[in-house]
């Protein structure tokens, strides 16, 4: 029962989540002492469906209520979800490609602490992407995106404003040619926004390019982990610039994108700061290091971090009942109109549908992946040469991950990061515990707080 269903507070309220189904119910918390009692005295599929003979009594809950709640947990299916357990889908997925993600630059004017990427070089020479390159990395999308006809190409880094002009270029190539053979490339582009000025982000705005914009939040702690390359403190340049790129273009088609550490657990007044500087859209994320690493997470620190959402979920409501939303990435749940469940099952595409491309044209699964030993898939001129690694990535699905397909969070999750798992436990089958309990305390703050501001907005409307 464990896996189907799902029960927890959030913002001061008691909900049950069907896993299967994506449901959300407000329950009472007599309902939640029944669901506990459940849990903790017998399997579920020896409880009898027809009425609550095995407890004399439930601590709270008198014997009216206790069959009332019975008889609403039968209705949901509680007791027969056993029999529905969702089978074990094997999808054949085509060996397409969606998306690429190019280094435009291995370089970087920041030295952030907390880099994956070792202050923007991978662990190699510090370089630009060519035209040539790039071309021929779009030449390699489009031949091989199959049936697909909407592509996506991020540039990224190390920092891609130092190498402008061939992110230009390649947007002008690959506009061209994916038109020739009736595609559309959409780009989007990952700056830390420090060389944001105006002609770049005039351009930026008339090609319809996204942005990601990184910054992390309140001033000390963006300035203690984003110095520039001389130890100097970036955040005022940086907000300054993001300031005027989110108003340049209407408060869309961005986000800001900040990390957070062991050093700042206390990141909900780093978004707090975010929005108050007129940002809508954020997403500050959980950093991506093993516990060794003086700014990792460790176990001891999940209650700290769980508090921390629960405030945040807070911060969001009344942003919501004010009539000015945050737009929170990690929050966004959408439970009405969600992926497929092929989708939901097969999860990340990195290392199969979607690759990264280094300057000198390697292939990797993914931007983290790159420069991890083992992991060069081919280069951009002679196509995919390890296919057995594109074919254990495409493998990679819910099903066999390590205790994914048990978890209430799975279809919500698809299994999590690749890159993440393999850096915390040396296999993109083993997923990272803390990352799993930072997602699945989001994962409850995000449902509380989605089935909070639909109640208001059914109220509002009747």
């Amino acid at each position: 029962m464990h896996s189907l269903f799902h029960w927890f507070r959030a913002l001061n309220r008691y909900w049950l989540f069907d896993v299967l189904h994506g449901s959300l119910f407000e329950v009472d918390h007599n309902t939640i002492k029944v669901l506990d009692w459940i849990a903790e005295n017998v399997a579920a599929d020896s409880v009898c469906p027809e009425c609550p003979q095995c407890p004399d009594q439930i601590t709270g809950v008198d014997s009216a209520a206790l069959k009332d709640i019975w008889n609403d947990l039968r209705t949901l299916g509680l007791f027969a979800a056993q029999a529905a357990e969702l089978p074990h889908i094997k999808h054949e997925k085509p060996a397409n490609l969606k998306a690429l993600c190019l280094h435009i630059a291995h370089d970087c004017n920041l030295r952030c602490r907390y880099c994956f990427g070792e202050t923007g070089a991978f662990g190699g020479d510090r370089s630009l992407m060519s035209p040539e390159i790039a071309f021929a990395a779009v030449d390699f999308l489009l031949r091989e995106s199959g049936p697909y006809g909407q592509l996506e190409v991020d540039f990224f880094g190390g920092e891609p404003l130092l190498n402008f002009e061939t992110v230009k270029k390649t947007v002008a190539y690959g506009s061209q040619a994916a038109q020739a053979v009736q595609k559309n490339i959409h780009f989007t582009l990952t700056t830390n926004a420090h060389n944001l000025d105006d002609d770049k982000l005039e351009y930026l705005n008339a090609q319809g390019i996204s942005l990601v914009l990184s910054a992390d939040g309140r001033p000390a702690v963006h300035d203690y982990m984003r110095p520039d390359a001389g130890g100097q403190a970036t955040s005022e340049r940086i907000l300054k610039n993001i300031g005027k790129a989110v108003r340049s273009r209407n408060d869309s088609d961005y986000y800001v994108r900040g990390t957070f550490t062991r050093h700042n657990l206390d990141f909900a007044e780093d978004v707090k700061f975010l929005y108050n500087q007129g940002f809508r859209s954020i997403s500050v994320e959980p950093v991506i290091a093993g516990p060794d690493a003086p700014y990792g997470f460790r176990e001891q620190d999940l209650p700290v971090i769980f508090a921390e959402y629960d405030k945040l979920a807070e911060f969001c409501l009344d942003c919501a009942i004010a009539g000015d939303p945050l737009r929170y990435f990690h929050f966004a749940v959408d439970l009405d109109h969600g992926p497929c469940i092929l989708k939901l099952i097969s999860g990340c595409g990195a290392g199969y549908d979607y690759l990264a491309v280094t300057p000198s044209g390697d292939l990797y699964p993914c931007h983290q992946f790159v420069g991890r030993e083992g992991f060069r898939m081919g280069h951009v001129t002679t196509g995919i040469e390890r296919v057995d690694l594109r074919q254990a990535f495409g493998a990679a699905d819910l099903f066999t991950k390590e205790g994914c397909a048990q978890c209430w969070a799975r279809f919500l999750c698809s299994g999590g990061c690749h890159a993440n798992a393999h850096l915390i436990n040396g296999d993109i089958l083993k997923p990272d515990r803390v990352g799993c309990a930072l997602l699945k305390k989001r994962m409850e703050c995000a449902l509380g707080l989605q089935g909070v501001i639909k109640e208001m907005k059914q109220a509002t409307a009747s």
